[in-house]
Formats: structure tokens, sequence, C-alpha cells
């Protein structure tokens, strides 16, 4: 087993945008559709894992605002997968003390997809141990056009004034209001791009950006990121002490 060590508790909320499961597929001769069932198994070990090395926040990156522009056969696969990955894991994620929540704009998705989504919400929403984060047709920017939608709602009924508006609030209104802001984002797969992943959250957060494919981020990757991290000297905009 690996050695586990007190100081990766530093990254208690990580972040994931786990990509190139479509790449690591066609690589071995094989559909698309492929990598991303490999991915979802990363994802099982990587939750089940990340408990024991301190981090207790995980939001993974599964669909984004933009991955609608994929093939017909290739979104409706992953909308499939998705499901199956509810049905499958919520017992598990139950036992296991994980809360679940999603995050992103859920008008869009089908009904059973979100009837599916609010059951495990429903169902783990009183465990205590690992808060896992599913962005699930989630955009950066359309996060924050809609909390700002919300916020002038609020003031044109009077219940906000204007003047009032401060990050904080615009945080209140965000859909991760409930979540401390990310210590650690990890990209997969070589692309050295935030793709609209939390942009407003992420805004002192640490990257990595590592050329293992998703499929292939094993545990001991994770650990090997978690040291990376570890290694950064975070200083919130403040002066190096001399």
């Amino acid at each position: 087993m690996m050695q586990k060590t007190d100081p990766v508790a530093q990254a208690d909320h990580v972040a994931v945008i786990m990509d190139g499961n479509g790449r690591w597929a066609t690589a071995r001769g094989l559909e698309r559709l492929k990598g991303h069932v490999k991915g979802v198994d990363r994802v099982r070990e990587v939750v089940r894992a990340a408990p024991d090395y301190g981090i207790g926040f995980l939001t993974v990156f599964a669909f984004s605002t933009e991955n609608w522009k994929r093939s017909e056969r290739e979104v409706t696969g992953l909308m499939n997968l998705f499901k199956r990955y509810i049905r499958g894991e919520a017992a598990t994620l139950d036992d296991d003390n994980v809360r679940v929540r999603f995050i992103g704009d859920r008008k869009p998705l089908d009904r059973k997809l979100r009837s599916l989504m609010d059951e495990l919400e429903k169902l783990t929403e009183t465990n205590t141990g690992l808060k896992l984060t599913i962005a699930l047709n989630y955009g950066g920017r359309d996060e924050i056009t809609r909390a700002v939608g919300r916020i002038a709602k609020a003031a044109k009924m009077g219940m906000i004034d204007p003047a009032d508006v401060t990050e904080q609030m615009i945080g209140n209104f965000l859909d991760t209001s409930d979540l401390p802001d990310p210590d650690l984002i990890i990209r997969t797969s070589g692309e050295c791009r935030t793709s609209n992943f939390l942009p407003w959250q992420a805004c002192y957060a640490e990257y990595v950006f590592t050329e293992t494919a998703w499929p292939d981020f094993t545990v001991a990757e994770l650990v090997k990121t978690l040291n990376q991290f570890r290694s950064r000297d975070r200083r919130f905009g403040a002066a190096v002490a001399k």
C-alpha cells in the first residue's frame, strides 16, 4: 500500500478535469465511449482513495456545456453512462459515507437522469465523509450568468440593494455556494487549459497538468500529483517574507 503522509492533507478540495477518455480509446482502436467507461472505473478508485490522502472535497468535471457539440452517438452514450453510474454506485457511495452533489444546469438533461441525480443527492445528503461534487452540464460562464440573473431578479424584487453586492454575495448565488474554493485542480491528458471549469472559484487554486490520460490516472498518479501540490508555495497575493 502507498505510504500516506500528513502534508498532502493541505489539498482539502481537489477538482479534476477528467480529460483524454476518447483519445485513450481511439489510440487503442476502440470506440470513444469505451474510454469513458474506463474513466468511470478511475472515478470509482479515486473517490474511494481520496479520504485516505486528506481530501475532504472532490469535484469532477463530467460533462461541460460545450460537450453537446460532440456527436449525437457519443452524447447519448455519455448520458446513459451517467445513469448506469448513479444506479450502480448509489448504494456503495452511501455505505462509504460519501455525500454527492451535482452542479450545472440540469434543465437540458432528460427527466430520468435528473430524477436519478435528485435521488442520489437525497440518499446521501446526511453523509459526513467525502463531499463528491459532479459537474454535469456545467460551464463556468453559464454558472456565473445564472447567478447574475438570480441576483438581478432579487434586486428587482427589492430583496437586494445593488450597492450591497459583494464577492461573498456573488459566491452565495453560485452552484458551489456550500463548497470551499478548490486548493488543487488537476487536468489530465496533456492539455494545458482550464476549459471553463470553476473560473470564479479557482482564482487561487494550484494547477497540475499531467500527460496521463484519465483512464490511466491511478491512485499512484493522484499521490504523485498531491506531492507536487505539497511543494508549492501558496501566498494568495502576499509578499514572500525575507
